[in-house]
């Protein structure tokens, strides 16, 4: 038992590890501007995942719309996870249409849809991307594996290649999320003093 632990400990090592590549960086710098800049004109997130990676979206949304790191004013984010609303719309359209009613529900031009799927093959979600974008929503994927037939639809996309399982790469997914959070807080919020000696 011993050994898998270790195995399972260096497994999660290399995925966060992962972050430091320069395509990670610069998807995390991406997305830390595209969504302040959504903030800054009053716009709003939509995100969605299925199973943990929903997990994941609930958790992107509450460390908006709550805080992260201290005080502040609320982001406007939303998690498309609402019981009732999934429940009808996959019983009576189908479950491929979960998020994409949502997003045409809720989404307006200039929001910004983020999908979060590990192997980037979720129906539910291809279909969100593109009802994002014909209603003029701007998209990101945090994708996996190979990126699936998810990759190269998103204005920006994040692919965590090299494991078998969802698990190392959420973990990865959530590390990112948290730095872009701290990132996203730190443009719009931080003392004028402050973000002119981060430049320098």
């Amino acid at each position: 038992m011993r050994k898998a632990i270790i195995q399972a400990i260096e497994d999660g090592i290399r995925a966060i590890e992962f972050l430091k590549h320069p395509q990670s960086l610069t998807f995390i710098e991406a997305a830390t501007l595209s969504i302040a800049e959504c903030f800054r004109q009053g716009k709003k997130l939509l995100i969605a995942g299925n199973g943990g990676s929903m997990c994941d979206a609930l958790h992107f949304a509450e460390e908006l719309t709550a805080q992260f790191r201290g005080p502040r004013p609320a982001l406007p984010a939303i998690a498309l996870s609402e019981q009732g609303f999934l429940t009808a719309v996959g019983n009576d359209m189908g479950f491929e249409r979960v998020f994409s009613r949502g997003v045409e529900a809720l989404g307006q031009p200039g929001d910004l849809f983020i999908a979060l799927t590990t192997s980037g093959n979720s129906a539910n979600l291809i279909r969100a991307v593109q009802m994002a974008k014909e209603k003029g929503l701007k998209t990101i994927s945090f994708l996996g594996k190979t990126g699936g037939a998810l990759q190269g639809q998103s204005d920006l996309e994040w692919i965590v290649p090299g494991f078998t399982y969802s698990d190392r790469i959420q973990e990865a997914h959530m590390t990112a999320i948290h730095i872009i959070i701290e990132q996203v807080e730190g443009l719009l919020f931080a003392p004028k003093e402050t973000l002119a000696h981060a430049a320098l």
